[in-house]
């Protein structure tokens, strides 16, 4: 009788869909950000979202330099004239260039909203995670903190102090920032409770790895989905809570300017000279849904739930 040959053996097992010997080529088996990469680019929304917030950004910091006027530079011979090939959103009542007005306004509000998306967003993952992991008396003193930060009335107290900063852009994003994070950090407490009891979480424990460390290494990582997604709507809360505080005043102050206060200063001419209102409020439109479209992108990439397809 004749004895198979192992090559025989190892094609036999192979064809019968049998796990043999042969080695599993982990190339073929994508990483989880490589999927989410692939989620969030399957949909055209927010690519187009994508695509919208890199134009504006570019016109924002880039495009402005391709204008000969500057937004502290009045042009004493043009006096609200429409938009032109010389002032290419027209000009105001006092002769400024509202194309430089309009992007020096989305300057600050990218800037303020990326500022504050980061404070906020890294307020909310330190204090949730410490409250949910350690517990006990910690937990509840940063939640009576978060409770007593939620029913303050943000608006108001930013509306009274941020006139007293003359327009110091750090104490700004600081205090816009102190307000926006408290409902996301009881998210990440009430998600930490149930990871630090996950096996990995405990098994850290044991090896006597400190609380802070497992807090960075194990718990945050896997809120990222959650956080990136709150940076994201961060941002736009950011951007139009900077707009309505300076639309009343309380924002931005002069010389500097912003889209709020462009948006206020046409409210009285908006039918007679409709550009002076219709540039800074529609960048200010496309600025916010740029933003959601990247948001509700993530949000659908991270969740395997929405069943978007790779």
């Amino acid at each position: 009788m004749t004895v198979p040959s192992q090559e025989l053996i190892g094609t036999v097992t192979a064809e019968s869909g049998i796990q043999g010997k042969a080695p599993l080529d982990e190339t073929a088996v994508p990483s989880r950000g490589r999927i989410i990469f692939r989620r969030f680019i399957s949909q055209k929304s927010a690519l187009f979202g994508l695509v919208l917030l890199v134009l504006l950004v570019f016109m924002a910091y880039i495009g402005i330099h391709f204008t000969k006027w500057d937004y502290q530079q009045p042009d004493y011979d043009s006096f609200l004239v429409t938009p032109n090939s010389s002032h290419w959103f027209g000009t105001d009542g006092a002769g400024g260039d509202l194309f430089a007005m309009t992007m020096r306004g989305a300057q600050k509000s990218i800037l303020i909203g990326l500022m504050v998306a980061v404070i906020a967003t890294s307020m909310a993952a330190v204090v949730g995670a410490t409250a949910g992991y350690f517990g006990k008396w910690i937990d509840n003193t940063l939640m009576w903190i978060v409770n007593l930060l939620l029913v303050i009335p943000s608006f108001l107290i930013i509306a009274i102090l941020s006139p007293q900063f003359h327009n110091n852009l750090t104490l700004f994003v600081v205090l816009l920032g102190m307000f926006i994070w408290q409902i996301t950090a009881r998210i990440v407490r009430g998600q930490t409770l149930s990871l630090r009891e996950r096996e990995y979480v405990l098994a850290a424990k044991y090896m006597g790895v400190s609380g802070p460390r497992i807090i960075l290494r194990h718990i945050l990582p896997n809120l990222a989905s959650l956080l990136i997604i709150d940076a994201t709507v961060n941002v736009s809360v950011a951007v139009l809570t900077e707009t309505g505080l300076s639309f009343f005043g309380f924002g931005v102050q002069p010389p500097d300017v912003s889209l709020g206060t462009l948006i206020q200063a046409a409210q009285t001419s908006a039918t007679t000279q409709p550009w002076l209102f219709l540039f800074p409020a529609g960048f200010l439109v496309l600025l916010l849904l740029a933003v959601n479209l990247i948001g509700q992108g993530l949000r659908d990439a991270f969740d395997p739930s929405t069943g978007v397809a790779i």
